[in-house]
C-alpha cells in the first residue's frame, strides 16, 4: 500500500471514532456536503430523492487523499493517485440518476478508484460489485468501503473491460472511466431491459452514453460531452 493509501486510511480511522458521518465528523464537513447537495445538485437538474439522499450521506472528504479534503466538496474532480481521479460530484450524481435505480436492483460498477461511486450506489442499492485494474487502488478502496460500513459492496481487481460474468446477468452497469468502445462483454453480463451508463470516447474527451439493452443489443442515447481518465486496458 502506498503513502497516500496509508494515510487515507489513518483518516478513516480516526473518522470511525466518531461513529458515523453527520454525527461524529467535523461539522465544517458536513456543511459543506449539504451546500454541495443544495448548490451543485438540486439546483441544477438532480431531483431522484434516492440519489440527493446518497450524495448528502456520503462523506466524500474521505475518499480523497487528506491533503484535499478541504477541496472535496467543490464542483470539479479530484487527483486520488495512480493517475486516476474521483468525478465531481454533479458526474456521481448524473450517471447514477441516469440509471433510474429503484433500490432492487443487481448493479455492476467498472472503475472503482475511490470507492465513492460505489458507496452512493450502495446507500441505494442492497447489490454493488465494482471492478478496478490497479491493484493498490483496488485494495485501499475496499478497506475504505468496509471502514465505512458499506459491507455489502464487493470489489474484485481486474479487467471491467470483462466484466463480472460469474455474478451476471446485471440489471444496471456504470462504467466510471473513458472506454473507447463499449465492451461486447459488459453488454452480454447485461440483463434484458437493463441499463448501462458509460463514457466512450477517445483523446481525453468522451459522449456519455445511456444505454437500454433490447432484444440483446445496446440502444444507446448521448446524455453529455464528459472528460474521465482513459478505462485502464491491461497489456496482453
Amino acid at each position: 500500500m502506498g503513502v497516500q493509501a496509508g494515510l487515507a486510511l489513518g483518516l478513516i480511522g480516526a473518522f470511525l471514532l466518531g461513529a458515523s458521518a453527520g454525527a461524529g465528523e467535523d461539522p465544517a464537513m458536513t456543511r459543506a456536503r449539504q451546500r454541495m447537495v443544495e448548490r451543485q445538485l438540486k439546483a441544477r437538474d438532480i431531483t431522484d430523492t434516492a440519489v440527493l439522499k446518497a450524495m448528502g450521506k456520503v462523506p466524500r472528504h474521505l475518499f480523497v487523499p487528506p491533503a484535499l479534503a478541504g477541496e472535496a466538496y467543490n464542483d470539479y474532480p479530484l487527483p486520488i493517485g495512480e493517475g486516476q481521479t474521483i468525478s465531481q460530484p454533479y458526474i456521481v450524481a448524473l450517471m447514477t440518476q441516469q440509471l433510474a435505480l429503484t433500490g432492487a436492483e443487481k448493479v455492476l460498477e467498472v472503475g472503482t478508484g475511490s470507492g465513492y461511486q460505489a458507496a452512493v450506489l450502495a446507500e441505494i442499492l442492497p447489490r454493488v460489485f465494482t471492478i478496478e485494474i490497479l491493484p493498490g487502488l483496488a485494495a485501499s478502496a475496499a478497506t475504505r468501503l468496509k471502514a465505512l460500513g458499506y459491507q455489502t459492496v464487493r470489489v474484485r481487481a481486474g479487467d471491467g473491460y470483462l466484466g463480472w460474468p460469474e455474478e451476471a446477468p446485471f440489471d444496471a452497469i456504470i462504467v466510471t472511466a473513458g472506454a473507447t468502445h463499449i465492451p461486447a462483454p459488459l453488454v452480454a453480463q447485461l440483463r434484458e431491459g437493463g441499463r448501462m451508463i458509460i463514457p466512450v470516447g477517445s483523446g481525453g474527451f468522451q459522449d456519455l452514453l445511456l444505454g437500454r439493452k433490447e432484444r440483446g443489443s445496446l440502444v444507446t442515447r448521448p446524455v453529455s460531452p464528459v472528460r474521465f481518465v482513459p478505462l485502464v486496458e491491461p497489456k496482453r
